[in-house]
């Protein structure tokens, strides 16, 4: 891939982040991630990139854009795989609170996991404890084997969780081993991202979520050098046929780093919609935005943060080609 997309994909994000940010807390999470996909589709028809949606809004009957398998880009450049998540977090915008995202992710084609919508076991870290961790491990063994590798006692440990009914068992072993724990209604990717950078006070993420957004975690990882695990979990026949099909006849595989996100190298990128620990959000004043956003590239381990002043009169649809 091409050096130069990384900066042309921030523009994508922070056209989907300013689409929706305008909708925050306003109650309304369909119509914000409505607006984010928008944007976000619009934006990639200026990209050069040849692109196919390999995660994205689902499939081509479910969803009008960014549905899986479909082409974006202009026609030019490389050809690439395509994770998208317009809006990490419709609940977060929709409620006005904390790390709404807008995310995407690419990878040179035939690279990233085609992970199906169903649930996923994860476990993330930064790059301290890369190789320390193990999803089939106790909680308490990965807890000391990350506290070790941190040089920390595991009082000191912080694990993300999102707050669900099914991990009630999960948050009382951690909290038995002694370490503290940031529950979140939702945003998965970026607590995980959040693993691989000390300001924001994240040591690891543990429990079930997502699968497409586990490999748009990976894919940010990978670029962090930092390490996430996860394993399928269908619910139904249904989904234990798509795991078939994806050639997993074994439901308790691990899926590694590389089994997610392969080849050497990959792009991230994701604006701040609501404020988090990692990035501001989205701020209006009069005809001006604020975003700010991360980017990153595997190959070359390149990490950016860019804060952008826009003049939304100049581009009323988020766009200038």
């Amino acid at each position: 891939m091409e050096r130069s997309l990384s900066m042309e994909l921030v523009r994508v994000t922070e056209a989907a982040a300013l689409a929706s940010a305008r909708w925050m807390g306003k109650g309304k999470k369909e119509e914000a991630d409505q607006a984010a996909t928008e944007a976000m589709r619009d934006v990639f028809d200026t990209i050069p990139m040849k692109g196919t949606v390999v995660i994205g809004e689902g499939e081509m009957d479910e969803a009008p854009m960014l549905y899986i398998g479909e082409k974006l880009g202009n026609g030019f450049g490389p050809r690439v795989d395509v994770a998208v998540d317009p809006l990490e977090g419709t609940n977060i915008v929709a409620n006005g609170e904390w790390n709404g995202l807008a995310v995407l992710g690419v990878a040179d084609k035939g690279c990233l996991l085609h992970a199906p919508d169903m649930y996923m076991d994860k476990i993330a870290v930064g790059p301290e404890a890369v190789g320390k961790v193990d999803i089939n491990a106790s909680v308490a063994d990965n807890l000391a084997a990350v506290a070790k590798a941190k040089q920390k006692d595991v009082e000191d440990v912080v694990v993300a969780i999102l707050r669900r009914e099914r991990h009630a068992h999960l948050i009382e072993e951690v909290r038995e081993a002694g370490a503290r724990i940031k529950l979140m209604g939702d945003g998965d990717v970026a607590a995980a991202i959040n693993t691989a950078f000390e300001d924001t006070g994240v040591d690891m993420l543990l429990g079930s979520g997502g699968a497409p957004e586990g490999v748009l975690a990976a894919i940010g990882l990978k670029c962090l050098g930092g390490e996430f695990q996860g394993k399928l979990l269908p619910q139904n026949e249904d989904e234990r046929k798509r795991c078939l099909e994806m050639g997993i006849n074994d439901i308790n595989k691990v899926l590694f780093m590389d089994d997610l996100v392969g080849g050497d190298d990959a792009i991230f990128a994701a604006t701040g919609v609501t404020d988090g620990e990692l990035l501001k959000g989205v701020q209006y004043k009069g005809a001006k935005g604020t975003t700010q956003s991360l980017v990153m590239r595997a190959k070359s381990g390149t990490v950016r943060f860019v804060d952008g002043k826009h003049l939304l009169t100049k581009k009323p649809d988020l766009v200038i080609r």
